[in-house]
């Protein structure tokens, strides 16, 4: 009897049944959508924000009290003082980069000591990893994916393979470990070096590796003043006991290793399934699951983009938006929003509530288009299709502009009629609740429906 409890209505449940359910945040495109100023936002709701996956690619911005904020590797709940924050098994950890994000974060007076635990299952990012993740890419050549050189993909690789090294190496004979780790990673990079060579291209040079390593055992040694757990009993022992968890994700649902646009993705599960595997998670322990896009759409790095402007249109969204990555610094594509994309990523994730950010960028815009179908080798569908990177042209629905500065708008009253067609247009063809608006970069420009 004791996994059963006794409800009011004088039935026996299961446990984890009657337990509280974990609330998913993650992107619907191909990210940059926002993610860290609504977890942010949302957190007072919670007593613990996770991160599912992702590693130091993914930069979440916050703003609040003049401040401006770029969160690498730790939840975006973190700044809420009496919150925990976790770290799940799902995410890949550069060592060097969470102590300089964490020192930073110190000096502004946010000590994460008592805030925040990590998964004793995550996998630690080596500097090898970095220079494997360059040498694959310049292997590639022509046909590289635009990977952000931080030693991602050859990380999960390992994890895949069953080589890597974990949070837990460190608390027992991790020296040994490590050395047989980076002493495989060379060999491979000779290998790639010899290939890239003979394409004509430039080797990743190893001098350096020295000095890195040192940092990075340093940056092992930062490390080690935080909590290492079992992660997976922590969360389910939180909403056995009634604790609510907010789940958050990192870059995008059309970037997922498995549903996104392959091979131009990241090399995790970015939907909401991909929180069952990064933090233990059964799937009948989920409750809500908050979808959260742009009014438009952007793309950073090589893929295809079905929306994508290339016209001064294109450069104003960009320039107004300031889209640029948090982490990168690269410029970011820029479309009308794709709502064939959009369906599906809905569909792949169980979306509840939509949350739509930066509105206010098409503030000027005298006419909106939005994405309702693709016309693929001159058929029309509405379905998103197995490769989108040729044949795939955009069909629009044109929607008069709002022209009016959405800044200034507080609550859902003060926004105008034709923003308001437009958003009641979007619920239409997602069929799915648009619950929230951002309409800037504020924690305090975001409007409640």
């Amino acid at each position: 009897m004791k996994n059963e409890i006794i409800v009011p209505d004088g039935k026996e449940v299961n446990r984890a049944q009657a337990a509280k359910k974990a609330d998913i945040l993650l992107g619907l495109q191909w990210g940059d959508e926002g993610k860290g100023k609504m977890v942010d936002f949302l957190t007072p709701k919670y007593d613990v924000v996770a991160r599912f996956q992702g590693g130091p690619n993914a930069g979440h911005t916050l703003e609040f009290d003049g401040q401006k904020y770029v969160l690498r590797s730790i939840p975006s709940g973190i700044f809420q003082g009496d919150k925990l924050n976790l770290i799940g098994n799902g995410v890949v950890l550069d060592p060097i980069l969470f102590r300089k994000e964490a020192e930073e974060l110190a000096q502004a007076g946010h000590n994460l000591q008592e805030r925040l635990l990590i998964s004793k299952k995550a996998h630690l990012i080596l500097p090898t990893h970095r220079l494997l993740d360059q040498a694959n890419e310049a292997a590639k050549g022509k046909a590289k994916i635009g990977t952000t050189g931080k030693g991602i993909g050859p990380t999960y690789t390992d994890k895949v393979s069953r080589n890597g090294l974990r949070i837990g190496d460190i608390l027992d004979g991790f020296a040994e470990k490590y050395v047989q780790a980076r002493n495989r990673h060379i060999e491979m990079i000779n290998s790639l070096n010899a290939s890239a060579i003979a394409k004509g291209g430039s080797p990743v040079a190893l001098d350096g590796l020295e000095a890195l390593e040192k940092e990075w055992m340093q940056s092992i040694d930062f490390l080690r003043q935080f909590r290492f757990i079992d992660s997976e009993h922590f969360v389910n022992k939180c909403l056995t006991n009634n604790k609510s968890i907010l789940c958050e994700g990192a870059q995008g649902s059309l970037l997922d290793v498995d549903f996104g646009s392959y091979p131009f993705v990241t090399s995790s599960n970015t939907i909401c399934a991909g929180a069952c595997t990064g933090l233990g998670l059964a799937p009948s322990r989920i409750g809500e699951v908050y979808g959260i896009f742009k009014a438009y759409c952007t793309r950073v790095g090589s893929g295809p983009f079905p929306t994508e402007l290339f016209d001064e249109m294109g450069k104003k969204m960009r320039d107004i938006g300031h889209e640029y990555g948090a982490v990168t610094g690269r410029e970011r594509r820029c479309g009308w929003i794709d709502l064939v994309a959009l369906r599906y990523t809905i569909m792949l994730n169980g979306v509840t509530q939509l949350i739509m950010m930066k509105s206010d960028v098409l503030d000027t815009f005298p006419t909106i288009k939005a994405c309702t179908a693709y016309r693929v080798n001159g058929e029309l569908t509405r379905d998103f299709p197995f490769s989108i990177d040729k044949g795939v042209e955009p069909v629009y629905e044109e929607l008069p502009g709002w022209q009016t500065d959405l800044t200034h708008c507080s609550k859902q009253d003060e926004l105008p009629e034709a923003f308001i067609n437009y958003v009641n247009f979007l619920e239409r063809e997602l069929a799915t609740p648009i619950k929230i608006i951002s309409v800037g970069p504020d924690r305090e420009a975001t409007i409640w429906r």
